[in-house]
């Protein structure tokens, strides 16, 4: 009896190769196709970042700790350090909101200025969700480590990502960005914050692209640039690489001023 033939698998379906070694070029390249497959599809063409710490919580959550804490349950000086950081997660998705309701009332529908976060917990949640309540659609660039309440719910579903390379999460984070609003962060922000800084500074960032630190508090003890501008390791105008603030209506308006003046009008200027 004739024996059938073993029937072989197209590369493309063969998960063992495509999960070794030598298809990593295939997974890199897959991560900038995918979502530049979908962004096109949803238009998305510009997109306000919103980066800082997965680990700060709201208002009401911060409230709820502190009470906990006077009742013995918990860390009373942690609550009334998460107490006082949740101004900044407030802050951030009250500008979200303003930042989705502005951009859904320009004319030119193809320039729609998309709140885009990393997709996790604090900072980027507030900012997703800042972003939904004002019914907009908002990014979230996720990506794969062992934390399993990474993800928030406040991402529009169908403009959620999930990477496993960071180096391009970070581009898809600086390729689309039209502003970038910095909150206080611990180690993802301030290396997301000094990709950025440093693209602008060589100059491979063409485009015009304001960045916003906010808080100035935790920023000017956080980095001490002047430091840097004294020890010579930085030029003194660096620093104008960025606008330090602490209001929700000065990021705003800053925001608000140089997108109007610039992005509305830079469709070449590209990273």
């Amino acid at each position: 009896m004739e024996k059938k033939g073993r029937r072989a698998v197209e590369a493309y379906h063969n998960q063992e190769f495509l999960n070794s070694r030598d298809a990593r070029a295939l997974r890199i390249l897959s991560e900038y196709l995918e979502p530049h497959s979908r962004f096109q599809h949803y238009q998305v063409d510009d997109t306000i970042v919103f980066m800082g710490s997965a680990r700060l919580v709201s208002r009401e959550d911060a409230q709820a700790q502190v009470e906990a804490a006077r009742r013995g349950e918990g860390d009373a000086d942690r609550a009334d350090v998460n107490l006082e950081m949740s101004r900044y997660y407030e802050a951030s998705r009250e500008l979200a909101r303003r930042f989705t309701e502005w951009s859904k009332e320009l004319v030119d529908e193809d320039r729609r200025f998309v709140v885009c976060t990393g997709g996790g917990p604090g900072i980027m949640a507030a900012a997703n969700r800042g972003a939904s309540e004002a019914k907009g659609l908002n990014v979230g660039l996720t990506i794969s480590i062992p934390n399993e309440e990474f993800d928030n719910p406040h991402v529009t579903r169908e403009l959620g990502f999930h990477f496993h390379y960071f180096f391009m999460r970070k581009f898809w984070f600086a390729y689309l960005a039209k502003a970038v609003i910095v909150f206080p962060g611990g180690f993802g922000t301030l290396d997301e914050l000094f990709e950025i800084l440093t693209l602008r500074q060589t100059h491979k960032i063409r485009k015009h692209l304001p960045v916003v630190l906010f808080g100035t508090e935790y920023w000017d003890q956080v980095v001490n640039f002047d430091a840097l501008i004294r020890y010579g390791t930085i030029d003194a105008d660096d620093v104008n690489l960025f606008h330090r603030t602490d209001s929700v209506d000065d990021a705003f308006e800053f925001v608000k001023q140089r997108l109007t003046e610039y992005s509305m009008a830079e469709r070449g200027a590209i990273l």
